[in-house]
């Protein structure tokens, strides 16, 4: 018997757009909700996907997540923006202003803005590929709730901060680069924790800052903040690179939570029971600015293709590509997408308390 059920993706969406709606959220902001989430399943993230819907929903009920927020305009010039989400889903509030960042560049070449009073927004790579339909480069940066141990720590004060950039290209698939600056997202671990798998050495540490393999010690401690957690990108020592994945961590807070004069470091999420006043960055470039499209989309083809077909290790007969894995998932899962039995289990529970059925 297989641990994955396919479910087709229109019928996940009209489930998961109704759990939001009957959550108090309007229409519009709860189908780009649902399409962030359906997305990152489709690119094979399972992480940031529908697996979540019980959180949001829950962080809805109590409090957490504002349904009926509308975004606020603070600051605005022709090349930036300041956007307080007051409280709502990060999804509607980055898309939208991703959105607002892509017109002001394709009228000035360039723009930017930074959003405070926000909750988790889903996966980076969403909102800067939405930038590669207008041939413009995307740029998306978060910072988390403390989960992430600064290097010689012993305790989380940063988030797993992840950062992606998209550029448009010719023949090749769009580079996308969608990554964490710790070892590994939460959701991976959570991920594992549902597969009862132990996690590698090197990813995290218990209360003690000693490594640990166990995910639901770690993710316990997380939420208690006892104590421990992940690791930034490189590991725990300098020998092994992970200042360097601090390093990366700290430019997306100061992008993010200090330059929006939001939370940042360890006061991100701080209380349970409150807004988590998540920060988030976006930019866009207007390639043609510098150089024509068309020269720009040769030459990074030719990058990918210098790469891809370099010489392999030994045993190894592919290189991949930022983006390349995400872009064969989705185009696989481009009707149906699947879902461990496990999520689809636990989501139709959610939608059993709000009244919702799942059609599938």
């Amino acid at each position: 018997m297989s641990d994955f059920t396919e479910v087709g993706n229109s019928e996940l969406d009209a489930f998961v757009t109704a759990c939001f709606e009957k959550s108090g959220v309007s229409k519009e902001d709860s189908r780009i909700t649902a399409d962030v989430l359906i997305e990152s399943d489709r690119r094979g993230i399972a992480s940031h996907g529908v697996a979540r819907l019980r959180r949001y929903i829950e962080g809805l009920r109590n409090g957490v997540m504002v349904p009926n927020a509308v975004h606020e305009v603070v600051k605005e010039t022709p090349t930036t923006l300041l956007i307080s989400g007051n409280g709502g889903l990060g999804q509607p509030v980055s898309y939208k202003t991703m959105k607002l960042v892509i017109e002001k560049a394709a009228k000035h070449n360039v723009a930017v803005a930074a959003v405070r009073n926000s909750n988790h927004y889903g996966i980076a790579g969403y909102y800067s590929m939405m930038a590669l339909k207008e041939n413009l480069l995307g740029i998306s940066m978060t910072n988390t709730s403390p989960l992430v141990v600064p290097t010689f720590g012993r305790n989380a004060l940063l988030g797993t901060n992840p950062i992606s950039l998209a550029a448009p290209s010719g023949r090749e698939q769009p580079f996308v680069l969608d990554m964490a600056t710790s070892t590994t997202p939460q959701g991976k671990l959570e991920e594992y924790n549902r597969r009862g798998k132990t996690i590698p050495e090197g990813w995290a540490t218990d209360a003690q800052g000693l490594t640990s393999t166990d995910p639901a010690l770690v993710l316990k401690n997380l939420k208690t903040r006892a104590g421990g957690g992940l690791l930034p990108l490189g590991g725990a020592s300098e020998e092994s690179g992970g200042h360097k994945g601090y390093g990366l961590a700290m430019i997306v807070e100061i992008l993010t939570g200090v330059l929006s004069a939001g939370a940042f470091g360890p006061d991100v999420g701080r209380s349970p029971n409150a807004p988590a006043n998540v920060c988030h960055f976006f930019a866009a470039i207007n390639v043609a600015a510098f150089i024509p499209l068309d020269q720009f989309a040769a030459q990074l083809d030719g990058l990918i293709r210098t790469v891809r077909d370099s010489a392999k290790a030994p045993g190894q007969d592919r290189i991949y590509i930022h983006g390349e894995k995400e872009f064969t998932a989705a185009g696989r899962q481009k009707e149906r997408v699947g879902l461990l039995n496990k999520v689809v289990e636990d989501i139709r529970d959610v939608g059993a308390t709000l009244g919702v059925k799942a059609g599938f």
